[in-house]
């Protein structure tokens, strides 16, 4: 018996090139101008903290860097996080978040954060990036 929720997964395409895009979602800079403040050193198994400001600091570890590709982290105990990049052609690159991890007793915190990722996803990161250039 599966007791995880569906993973969730959000894909925006931008208006730059993969190597804009993963300097504004790999690096600490990037990330806090998107989403949230951090302490992140981008290197495998490096450890670092997501201030989530009222809901407090986050644990996380880099489990995966493959610069331009592939990013992902353990975010506190649950949850993992995985930024996949994709060349559409050589200034636009298809970004996409996978958030997994969702024990079935947090049902209603995920649908909180699923919805939280769409305007954060498709708002906050193509600004962001926009603004990069």
């Amino acid at each position: 018996m599966n007791h995880e929720l569906e993973d969730i997964i959000k894909t925006v395409n931008l208006n730059a090139p993969i190597e804009e895009v993963w300097e504004v979602v790999t690096t600490s800079e990037g990330i806090a101008s998107w989403w949230m403040d951090n302490t992140l050193e981008p290197e495998l198994d490096n450890h670092f903290v997501l201030h989530a400001g009222p809901y407090g600091d986050s644990e996380c570890k880099v489990n995966k860097y493959e610069p331009h590709h592939l990013f992902q982290f353990s975010w506190d105990t649950d949850w993992t996080l995985t930024f996949e990049l994709a060349k559409i052609d050589h200034s636009n690159t298809q970004f996409t978040l996978i958030h997994s991890g969702w024990p079935i007793e947090k049902e209603r915190i995920r649908e909180v954060m699923n919805s939280g990722w769409d305007s954060i996803i498709n708002e906050n990161l193509p600004k962001a990036v926009n603004e990069y250039k």
